[in-house]
C-alpha cells in the first residue's frame, strides 16, 4: 500500500447536524491533514496542540474467525454519529484531540463475507485476513505512538488488542502491560489469528509481560484458556467477586496492580461486559456503564497508560433494530471515550 493508502480519512462535517447559535465537537475537532508522509502529518498535528489521536477500525473479521456474530464494522460509524454531535461546551479538550480516521478493512471484509466457518480452509483463510488486519493496524498505530500521542481506538473485534500491544512494544522497546474489562480472557491456543486469542498471542511473543482481567466469567470461557491463562501468571477478578464487592474497592486493587506494572498500558474494554449493548456475544448479566466508565477513567489517571480499545460494539445486532443499535452503542463508546480523555486529564 502506499503511504495514506491504508487510512480512511474522516470529513467531520460529513456527520455534523448544524444548529445555528451551536457549537458541535465535529466542528471544532482537527482532523489529520495530508501534509507529506503520515509519519509528517502526525509530528504537524502534534507541533499544533493535539495530544490525543482517534482511530477507528471498522472489521468484524476477527470476530467471524472465532466463531461469532459479524457486526462490530459499524462501532465506527456508531462513533462519528454521536460524538462528532456532542456540543462543545468543555466537556473534553476537544482542541487536543485528533480524528485521524479509520483504517481501511473494506476490501478484506468483502473478501471475507463468502467464507464460511464451517468449512476448515475457508476458516483459516479468515484468520489470514484477520493476520492481515494485524499487520495494517500496526502500520497505522506504531507512528502515531511513536509520535507520543494517548490513542483512542474504536474496534472492530478484539482482535486488533494484538496488534496494539504490538506496535506500543515495538515502539517503546519494551513489554506491556493490559488490563482488559471483558466476560471472556481471549486467551484462547495460538491457533491461526481471530478475537479469542490476542492476548495469548501477545503473550506468547514476549509482548505481554502483565495482564488482568475484569469481569470475567469462569463460564464463558474454556478450561483450556482458564489454564493457558493461569501457567502465563495472569490473574482476574471474576464477575461473581464483582457482584459482591464494592466496585470502587475492586478498582482500587487494579489500578493499584497496573500501576506497580511500571511498563506501558493498554486499557482494554470488550462492551460484552456491560449489560444489553448490542454485541457479538451480547450480556445480559454484565456490568453497568457507570462501572465501565469509572473503570476506563481510574486507569486512565495512571501514567504510563497510552490507550484505551473499545471493542466489539455491533449496531446491526441490536433487537430493536440498526438504527436503534446506532444510538445505543454511539451513545456507550462516546461516554467510554470521554472517560479516557477525562482520566488522562487527572495526570497533569
Amino acid at each position: 500500500m502506499s503511504d495514506l493508502s491504508f487510512l480512511k480519512l474522516v470529513e467531520p462535517s460529513h456527520w455534523v447536524r448544524v444548529r445555528e447559535h451551536e457549537t458541535k465537537i465535529g466542528q471544532a475537532i482537527h482532523s489529520l491533514a495530508l501534509e507529506g508522509s503520515f509519519e509528517q502529518s502526525l509530528a504537524s498535528a502534534w507541533e499544533g496542540g493535539q495530544r490525543v489521536a482517534i482511530v477507528g477500525i471498522p472489521e468484524s473479521i476477527g470476530i467471524k474467525a472465532n466463531l461469532g456474530r459479524p457486526g462490530a464494522e459499524g462501532g465506527w460509524q456508531a462513533f462519528l454519529q454521536n460524538f462528532l454531535n456532542l456540543q462543545k461546551t468543555g466537556l473534553v479538550s476537544t482542541h487536543e484531540l485528533l480524528l485521524v480516521g479509520s483504517i481501511e478493512c473494506s476490501d478484506l471484509m468483502q473478501q471475507a463475507e463468502s467464507l464460511s466457518i464451517e468449512d476448515e480452509q475457508e476458516l483459516a483463510e479468515l484468520r489470514r485476513l484477520t493476520a492481515m488486519i494485524d499487520a495494517r493496524v500496526s502500520r497505522v498505530l506504531a507512528p502515531i505512538f511513536a509520535q507520543d500521542f494517548d490513542v483512542v481506538v474504536i474496534g472492530g473485534g478484539h482482535n486488533n488488542a494484538y496488534p496494539l500491544l504490538k506496535s506500543l512494544h515495538q515502539v517503546t522497546d519494551q513489554t506491556v502491560g493490559a488490563v482488559n474489562l471483558d466476560p471472556h480472557a481471549d486467551f484462547r491456543a495460538t491457533e491461526g489469528r481471530h478475537s479469542g486469542n490476542g492476548f495469548s498471542y501477545a503473550y506468547v511473543e514476549g509482548i505481554l509481560e502483565c495482564y488482568h482481567v475484569v469481569g470475567l466469567h469462569p463460564g464463558k470461557n474454556s478450561a483450556s484458556s482458564l489454564r493457558n491463562l493461569s501457567d502465563a501468571g495472569m490473574r482476574y477478578h471474576s464477575i461473581h467477586r464483582l457482584f459482591e464487592r464494592s466496585f470502587n474497592e475492586v478498582m482500587d486493587e487494579v489500578v493499584a496492580k497496573a500501576d506497580s506494572w511500571q511498563r506501558p498500558l493498554g486499557i482494554e474494554l470488550d462492551v460484552d461486559a456491560l449489560t444489553g449493548v448490542p454485541a457479538s456475544a451480547i450480556n445480559y448479566s454484565g456490568l453497568s456503564l457507570a462501572q465501565g466508565f469509572q473503570f476506563v477513567k481510574r486507569l486512565a489517571e495512571l501514567p504510563d497508560a497510552r490507550y484505551v480499545h473499545l471493542a466489539e460494539a455491533a449496531p446491526s445486532l441490536c433487537s430493536a433494530g440498526p438504527e436503534e443499535g446506532l444510538k445505543v452503542t454511539g451513545q456507550v463508546l462516546c461516554e467510554l471515550t470521554t472517560a479516557y480523555l477525562h482520566g488522562r486529564e487527572r495526570r497533569r
